[in-house]
């Protein structure tokens, strides 16, 4: 008999070849944690605008900065992914899009879908001036 130890318990990562189908859904999670994260920013701004004009200035320079511009254009970028992610798993709920080659061009349209969004919600809103750091 062999001892417990001399092999795994269950399949480590080494094991498996990272697909591009695994990538999309990891992303989906990840996007939505990074979401989370930047929930609580927009709860801070919420409440230096209810806190008077002196206040909501102080936030307003500090989301202003290069690193907050960053950031928020990143917490933008996974808002649009996450929800063509999100939109790809409501099918998966219904029993659309199982097959292989179904999943991945999903996940290519996920991808092309949020990156299109992403560009037009820079280029065509004044989110994406205030992102470029325009007055």
């Amino acid at each position: 008999m062999q001892p417990p130890t001399a092999r795994p318990l269950s399949p480590h990562l080494q094991v498996y070849r990272l697909l591009f189908t695994m990538v999309v859904s990891m992303m989906h999670r990840v996007s939505g944690l990074f979401l989370s994260v930047c929930s609580f920013l927009y709860v801070a701004w919420l409440v230096a605008a209810s806190q008077g004009p002196d206040a909501f200035a102080r936030a307003t320079r500090f989301f202003s900065s290069l690193p907050m511009r960053t950031v928020l254009a990143l917490a933008l970028a996974a808002f649009w992914y996450h929800l063509f992610a999100g939109l790809r798993h409501l099918a998966w709920d219904s029993g659309i899009g199982f097959g292989q080659s179904t999943a991945r061009r999903s996940g290519a349209v996920v991808l092309a879908g949020a990156a299109l969004a992403f560009a037009a919600t820079l280029l065509l809103t004044p989110a994406g001036r205030f992102l470029a750091g325009a007055p």
